[in-house]
């Protein structure tokens, strides 16, 4: 099993983690372990692209209809020459 060091924690946060230790009857270490199992058990979908992170972002928003303009032919090229 692996092991991880983690540095500059925070005091208060320290303290924080060994009151809910304590309050579950477990150790500080046990705890941390916990809350990263926790933290990583809940898979979130990924997005394939980039249309569908900004989608799935506004989703909760609601949708907004556009309209879309008509499309015109294509200009001649510019002649330089003249």
């Amino acid at each position: 099993m692996a092991s991880m060091t983690i540095r500059n924690l925070d005091d208060a946060l320290k303290q924080r983690l060994r009151v809910r230790a304590d309050t579950h009857g477990r150790s500080l270490e046990d705890e941390a372990r916990d809350i990263q199992r926790m933290a990583l058990a809940t898979t979130e979908p990924v997005a394939s692209n980039l249309a569908d992170t900004i989608r799935a972002r506004l989703q909760s928003v609601g949708g907004v209809e556009l309209e879309i303009s008509p499309r015109q032919p294509i200009r001649d090229a510019p002649d330089f020459d003249a």
